[in-house]
């Protein structure tokens, strides 16, 4: 039987998130058929506008279970109460004080909830309806690009040593002051064993698409996530599907999906000296971790996560 879904998230930089889209297109795979409602407002008064507007979607589209990510997206979609919904908390709607106050309002009255992380379940605390079931990431060949291969489509050097940073740096919540300063205590100081004359560079990932990011992760010597707080960030399972070691902080379920990899590294403070001392590890490592695997053996591959998703639909339809 095909499922008629709806997906109600946030379109306020004109497009979906990737994940949110992949995991679409993978649910696309196993039988759905998606329809969207993108919100454009902001706050909780600019999601209670939209209200009207989505009436008149699922009037037109008539879907069988309406999907809403995040707890505002939620909210939202439980405004009405003739077709189920299903909300995925992805973490920002519950690790803040504000947003969690909605997200528990979405938590009461939604079908079925989704949590990415076991760190954000226990803050939220549900009671009834609930998985922890993280976004999984697409696998492609791309992510299985040799190093020197995708340096020279990434116009990069082949000598020097490149750490991505997990976000954009005028993002609050990545947190890039302390990964600057970290990235200049490993350079600075002889302590961290770097070669002489090493060039070290910290790309920023904001303006790739894709494809781009997907070659910056198989030809960097590690990614680096300092974020303040984060679900189950995506960026963490996207490197390791491409090898790609990581650096980071304990932040989110970072050390749950990295922990025993080889290059994988999770700080035990956020001082930048321990940040330094871990990626002066990873610079080191200088191979292709065993990451990719990890996401296969763990179910967080789109094609696994999407077919858990259905299920969903499928007991809150009956």
């Amino acid at each position: 039987m095909i499922m008629r879904v709806l997906i109600v998230a946030s379109y306020n930089k004109k497009r979906f998130a990737p994940f949110i889209q992949e995991q679409a297109a993978a649910l696309q795979r196993e039988g759905c058929e998606i329809d969207w409602f993108g919100v454009t407002g902001k706050g909780i008064s600019g999601y209670i506008s939209a209200f009207p507007a989505l009436m008149r979607k699922i009037a037109e589209y008539k879907p069988d279970v309406i999907h809403a990510h995040y707890g505002l997206s939620g909210l939202l979609a439980n405004l009405q109460r003739r077709t189920p919904v299903v909300t995925t908390y992805h973490g920002s709607d519950i690790n803040n004080k504000i947003p969690r106050t909605f997200s528990k309002l979405s938590m009461m009255l939604s079908q079925w909830n989704i949590f990415v992380s076991a760190a954000t379940m226990k803050i939220a605390h549900p009671h009834r309806c609930f998985s922890l079931l993280p976004c999984g990431v697409d696998l492609n060949d791309l992510q299985l690009t040799d190093k020197q291969q995708a340096r020279e489509q990434m116009c990069l050097s082949p000598d020097a040593k490149y750490i991505l940073f997990a976000g954009a740096f005028d993002n609050q919540v990545k947190n890039a002051p302390l990964a600057k300063v970290a990235v200049a205590e490993l350079t600075h100081n002889d302590a961290y064993a770097l070669s002489e004359n090493t060039n070290v560079h910290l790309i920023e990932l904001k303006g790739y698409n894709r494809d781009e990011v997907t070659l910056l992760m198989c030809a960097a010597d590690a990614l680096l996530l300092t974020s303040k707080t984060e679900g189950s960030p995506q960026v963490v399972k996207e490197a390791m599907a491409c090898g790609c070691p990581v650096v980071s902080v304990d932040v989110g379920d970072v050390k749950e999906r990295t922990e025993g990899i080889k290059g994988c590294f999770v700080a035990h403070s956020r001082q930048p000296q321990d940040l330094a001392l871990l990626l002066g590890q990873a610079l080191a490592f200088n191979g292709k971790t065993d990451g990719r695997s990890r996401i296969i053996s763990g179910g967080l591959d789109n094609k696994h996560v999407a077919h858990c998703v259905r299920e969903i639909y499928n007991k809150i339809v009956k």
